[in-house]
């Protein structure tokens, strides 16, 4: 019989399946991630996201809204994939996704919502 995980495995587990979405479905993994849970929330926290086009396109702010907007609907039309991810690691059922990114800093906050509280899954 398997113990259950503790909150920092699953965490670690977690950041772990967003690093390797962005490496598949977006081209390019972070270069530093972190996952946290809070109560019924996921938030994970990746830098060093763009690409180094994508950091030349931003240097004009019309590129910064083109890379922004491009990341925004590529990560919305993922959410079949990061249901998945939700409920292998936690056994949770996605609720809602909310992210958003600094072309400035190269870092995006991801931030979804579960139907249960992880609080109570993990010791």
């Amino acid at each position: 019989m398997t113990r259950p995980k503790t909150r920092g495995e699953a965490e670690a587990e977690f950041t772990r399946a967003i690093i390797k979405f962005e490496k598949d479905y977006l081209g390019r993994g972070p270069t530093d991630a972190r996952t946290l849970f809070l109560n019924d929330l996921i938030l994970v926290r990746l830098r060093g996201i763009l690409t180094p086009a994508e950091v030349k396109l931003a240097e004009t702010r019309e590129g910064q809204r083109l890379v922004k907007e491009t990341r925004r609907q590529l990560f919305e039309s993922s959410r079949p994939l990061l249901e998945t991810i939700v409920r292998e690691v936690t056994g949770c059922a996605l609720i809602s996704l909310h992210t958003d990114m600094s072309t400035r800093t190269g870092e995006r906050i991801i931030v979804l919502t579960v139907d249960d509280d992880l609080s109570a899954r993990f010791f």
